[in-house]
């Protein structure tokens, strides 16, 4: 697949420089017809964001790509799908750290091994859990909750995207340290249906992934953020106090997403979709567009940075999973 002269120009007038786009090394034929993405939740969560707003992106370069939500275990489903899938290139996953720790870590009965059945093209992004509450809980600060979980044991529940991922693991953290042990979790399918139950007053706290739609829902009262896990504020709301500011430095988390095809795809199929990726991450306006949804772009990414992150992030994990004592299945 030849890319069009107008095409380079054009991306390259985007920001993305005309020489990273004359670079890029097409595999022969490749592709010839629709690629499929399988989001390994339902829509509404960080990953289904992420995904749509890199699929329509790589259209010039890539194609159609088509959007496949495959939620289920806690992204195990999803994975597995991918991890089982031809190695031709046209089944993609939207995965990262979640879906590594979960069946690295936190499974007995993993359905695959991320770091031998799925071969890492390209980290898009890195994301923040937030601690939210539904409005109705007299507390407005992260501190206050946790007196007021206090001060009611036995009454409180939250929700998260599934049973072993990152965001059950960061809920069973905060238990462990703010001494609340007896909020019962509740799975859901995904952050989606989680968010849906908190927004309606089913369960008063949920552990979100941040996305531009949850910073919506916080903006208009519908639910309220009192944590978010990043480092430093996020970009996109500043507003919003990390953990480590509201007083429990150990809710310090972060969490990459990117591309990965199942192992065994060709290193050429593989370097093509890295370099269109790299590409489109050059552009500004993507990066801002991320940036805006409260993601934190990875500018400096390949295949192997990529392998080898994911890799750093699982050690990370692993001694919080080993604290919280939690396993799966």
């Amino acid at each position: 697949m030849i890319l069009a002269r107008r095409q380079i120009l054009r991306l390259a007038s985007c920001g993305a420089g005309l020489a990273a786009a004359v670079s890029i090394t097409w595999a022969q034929n490749y592709p010839s017809r629709p690629i499929h993405l399988v989001v390994p939740f339902p829509p509404g969560g960080a990953f289904d964001a992420l995904g749509r707003l890199w699929a329509e992106r790589m259209k010039p370069l890539l194609g159609t790509i088509v959007i496949e939500n495959i939620g289920g275990a806690g992204s195990s489903l999803g994975g597995a799908a991918v991890a089982r899938a031809s190695p031709d290139g046209y089944t993609l996953l939207m995965g990262g750290t979640l879906l590594h720790v979960t069946e690295r870590l936190l499974k007995r009965r993993p359905l695959y091994d991320p770091l031998k059945d799925l071969d890492p093209i390209y980290s898009i992004a890195i994301n923040y859990l937030g601690v939210a509450i539904h409005p109705s809980v007299p507390a407005r600060t992260l501190q206050e909750f946790i007196t007021y979980a206090k001060a009611n044991p036995g009454t409180l529940s939250y929700g998260h995207a599934g049973a072993g991922s990152t965001n059950h693991l960061s809920g069973e953290l905060f238990k462990t340290l703010t001494g609340t042990r007896d909020i019962e979790q509740v799975p859901y399918r995904g952050a989606g249906p989680a968010i849906a139950d908190l927004v309606s007053g089913q369960i008063p706290m949920a552990m979100v992934a941040v996305t531009g739609q949850v910073l919506e829902l916080h903006r208009s009262g519908k639910l309220r953020i009192v944590a978010v896990t990043s480092p430093s504020r996020i970009r996109a709301a500043t507003e919003l106090v990390t953990a480590a500011e509201a007083g429990l430095p150990g809710l310090t988390l972060s969490a990459s997403l990117g591309v990965f095809a199942p192992a065994r795809t060709s290193k050429a199929i593989i370097e093509q979709i890295a370099q269109a990726t790299r590409l489109v991450l050059a552009d500004r306006t993507y990066q801002q567009m991320l940036i805006d949804q409260a993601f934190e772009p990875t500018l400096d990414s390949s295949p192997e940075k990529f392998r080898k992150s994911l890799e750093a992030d699982i050690a990370t994990w692993t001694p919080v999973a080993e604290a919280v004592g939690l396993k799966i299945d």
